[in-house]
């Protein structure tokens, strides 16, 4: 029996990510494509859902297609990938299968009830800036890479200090000696970079952060810059294992006079917002700042790796 569609919602095409290796996430993104379906709306699930519930014959979801809308299910970490891939536009719906962090949105008891707001276009959209990240190799090649977080330069465990030459839109700005050095967006300010001892930015603000981790020199401070101006750093050391790590979750090595630029992307990400939780909220909830009465830290703790890192 064919099922009716629903012409109502905005949204007909939804498209579904599960955390990998995570069968809760998997069996909530199941029982959460059956949902929809029964709505009337097409529902699409990612390779990683149907191989673990044996969905042999269905299409997976592709990053590259033009869903309605997204629902990402498992922490920080799964949303941190999905939106270095997906379409830009489409508005990305985090559900946090165990502690809220700085990105997903909702809990997994919410779930039902945020989607049903965000179906009857009852829900706002925050845009954050995502970085493009070229490295370019000495010999001439070059890789493109995008990240949410931050883009990270860094000595192996056993390698020495690295020296760096940093410039911001063409202007010197130092050349020092470090473990490495934190590009972040506003939006991974709250990440490595936090912990690294770099500023925490509102998530909104048009800025790049550059944080250099455990400097030679303590005068080398992180430093805020506008993120319209192209940033590069250029490795100056020799027969050193360095290496360049995208948003924790992706990386190549780094060779003497190799040069990664770093701007703002044209492209943005548009996080569903509907449960009216706003960042400084998270904050206090997340780093224990306390709040009002009543508060409490369920509101903001945990995450894969869009939060403080331990």
């Amino acid at each position: 029996m064919s099922r009716k569609r629903n012409h109502d919602s905005p949204f007909q095409r939804i498209g579904i990510v599960a955390k990998a290796g995570s069968r809760d996430a998997a069996d909530t993104a199941q029982e959460l494509a059956e949902w929809l379906r029964r709505r009337g709306l097409t529902a699409t699930l990612d390779e990683t859902s149907l191989r673990s519930r044996g969905k042999g014959g269905e299409v997976p979801s592709v990053p590259a297609a033009a869903y309605d809308l997204v629902v990402v299910l498992g922490g920080d970490g799964t949303l941190l990938a999905a939106a270095r891939t997906l379409q830009p536009g489409i508005p990305i719906l985090g559900v946090n299968l165990g502690n809220l962090g700085f990105l997903t949105e909702i809990n997994r008891g919410e779930l039902y009830p945020a989607l049903l707001e965000v179906l009857e276009g009852r829900f706002r959209t925050e845009e954050r800036s995502l970085f493009d990240v070229e490295l370019r190799r000495q010999g001439g090649s070059s890789s493109r890479f995008r990240v949410l977080n931050d883009a990270v330069i860094t000595k192996s465990a056993l390698a020495r200090i690295i020296e760096l030459t940093l410039q911001v839109d063409g202007h010197l700005i130092a050349r020092f000696r470090s473990d490495g050095l934190i590009i972040s967006t506003p939006t991974g300010s709250t990440a490595y970079n936090l912990s690294a001892g770099g500023p925490i930015v509102n998530p909104l603000l048009p800025v790049a952060v550059l944080t250099p981790i455990c400097p030679h020199a303590l005068s080398m401070r992180p430093i805020v810059v506008p993120d319209a101006a192209p940033i590069e750093v250029t490795l100056e050391t020799r027969r050193e294992e360095v290496y360049l790590t995208l948003d924790g979750q992706e990386g190549t090595s780094l060779s003497f006079g190799d040069t990664v630029s770093i701007i703002r992307s044209a492209a943005a990400v548009r996080l569903a917002k509907v449960s009216g939780r706003r960042f400084y909220e998270s904050l206090r909830g997340k780093l224990r700042w306390g709040g009002l009465a009543g508060e409490t830290e369920d509101h903001a703790s945990g995450g894969e790796s869009g939060g403080v890192k331990p």
